[in-house]
């Protein structure tokens, strides 16, 4: 398994949001490659995610629409993370539990999609897509099959509009030689 990171040190801007890009080539052996880019980045992402109040040791995922890049959503967390439950659940469910920490997009209907974001803002719950490359939709996260690999980007207007806090550090996820980008 070899991972390797290329930073793209453009950052554009549109009228509602603002989005960073980054880039994370990985080459997995076996027919599983692409699940397990997608768990080893989502797991890398919730690691630098820090929610509100004292640290817990548990956190759940709501799994809601039909991922486009895997058929298995299961965060691999690196290092010592919180254990993550993966729950797939509707729309409906998240807003009206409240109990989702994690939520991951992936294809659902727009007004449903809406809807969630909307729910989001000002909660300590971490967003991430794989049904919007752009970013354009509301998730703080967005991952995205490019020729090169798995990448994601980053909407930094979804993540200042609530009380989690990202490290900024998550753009160097995957960077194998440990050195700067």
């Amino acid at each position: 398994m070899l991972a390797s990171l290329f930073l793209i040190g453009a950052i554009w801007s549109t009228p509602q949001m603002s989005v960073q890009a980054a880039s994370q080539t990985i080459v997995e052996d076996g027919i599983d490659g692409m699940t397990n880019a997608v768990n080893r980045m989502t797991g890398g992402i919730i690691t630098y995610a820090r929610w509100p109040g004292p640290a817990e040791s548990h956190r759940t995922l709501c799994l809601v629409g039909t991922p486009q890049l895997t058929a298995r959503v299961a965060p691999d967390l690196p290092g010592n993370g919180p254990r993550i439950t993966v729950r797939r659940t509707t729309p409906g469910a998240v807003i009206s539990n409240g109990d989702c920490d994690i939520l991951f997009l992936g294809r659902l209907p727009i007004a449903d999609r809406q809807r969630l974001i909307g729910w989001v803002r000002g909660r300590p719950v971490l967003t991430i897509s794989d049904d919007d490359p752009a970013c354009l939709y509301g998730a703080m996260f967005c991952l995205a099959e490019k020729p090169a690999g798995l990448s994601f980007s980053v909407n930094l207007d979804s993540i200042g509009r609530g009380p989690l806090r990202v490290d900024p550090r998550v753009l160097k996820i995957g960077h194998a030689d440990g050195g700067t980008p």
